[in-house]
């Protein structure tokens, strides 16, 4: 699984991945088919070591903007973080694999201006990160 976003939300991080085997072949749109993963970690968290053999490649470095916007960002901003989603198909808020209450939207995430290092939400489409505080379990899904 590709790694799409890392999301500090005071003491709770949420990290993103999505299929990009064979892109378009695994349902990576649906918040359930596990082709795409929102792990929820709190507690004392550190940066992994860089390794000292290979190669290690940042692509891109991209911000989300605070909803509202309250200042202007000095990267290219993909998405936003709070608010209400701005569905492009229609609601599918996810319910949370523990409790089954409706998830809370977290975050929105768009393609990316540079094709190289965007995400593949099918061409124009935009990714939705959902999170459930209480069992700290967190989704996400794309529309296009």
């Amino acid at each position: 699984m590709q790694f799409l976003a890392h999301l500090p939300l005071g003491p709770t991080v949420i990290s993103v991945f999505f299929c990009q085997n064979d892109p378009g072949m695994c349902d990576d749109w649906d918040a359930t088919s596990g082709a795409n993963r929102a792990f929820a970690f709190s507690g004392e968290l550190s940066p992994a070591t860089v390794p000292t053999e290979g190669e290690t490649l940042l692509g891109a470095v991209t911000t989300l903007r605070p909803h509202p916007a309250d200042s202007p960002a000095s990267t290219p901003v993909v998405g936003r973080l709070g608010g209400e989603p701005d569905w492009i198909q229609g609601d599918e808020t996810p319910a949370c694999p523990d409790c089954a209450t409706r998830m809370t939207f977290t975050a929105e995430l768009e393609e990316g201006s540079d094709f190289t290092t965007s995400a593949n939400f099918g061409g124009g489409g935009r990714g939705y990160v959902f999170h459930c505080r209480p069992c700290n379990e967190a989704a996400f899904l794309w529309q296009r």
